[in-house]
């Protein structure tokens, strides 16, 4: 798996609030859970188990990502298009986008941070300004872009 140095730091700086920050905060809502007797009808504490798993499965998750990953050093000048940089786009419609590339664990459609493994970023890497880049969508719908700006 590919990853930024942002990307590292921000997977870095979740992990450290799940385990100390969090981890804290289950544990005392577990206590309290308990401390309202029979568990066995407790929606209390099912809740805090439950997000305990979550807490715990996610540390396993960020560690595991953490130890695999491939840390991208993204170039101060490239021409060409590479995990890390933004990218400006105009579509078949004229309206433009911005996305920055970056590994899948950092990937977030949202916040315009698409995976380099997903059908847009696969098509936009390598690729320079002023190319026309063709993808499929995720309905299947087939997507043309032409590159106007490539940056860092």
């Amino acid at each position: 798996m590919k990853l930024t140095k942002e990307g590292r730091s921000a997977l870095e700086q979740e992990l450290q609030h799940l385990e100390t920050e969090r981890r804290a905060e289950v544990g005392e809502r577990l206590r309290v859970a308990l401390e309202f007797g029979d568990i066995s009808e407790n929606s209390e504490y099912d809740d805090a188990k439950n997000e305990q798993a979550w807490v715990e499965s996610r540390i396993a998750e960020i560690n595991q990502i953490l130890a695999n990953a491939e840390i991208i050093e993204v170039p101060k000048r490239s021409n060409k298009i590479n995990i890390g940089n933004t990218v400006t786009v105009r579509a078949a419609d004229g309206s433009e986008k911005v996305f920055t590339i970056v590994g899948a664990a950092e990937a977030d459609a949202s916040q315009g941070r698409i995976s380099n493994e997903s059908p847009v970023g696969a098509a936009l890497i390598g690729k320079h300004r002023d190319d026309t880049v063709v993808a499929e969508g995720p309905t299947g719908r087939k997507l043309e872009f032409t590159i106007l700006k490539i940056s860092r």
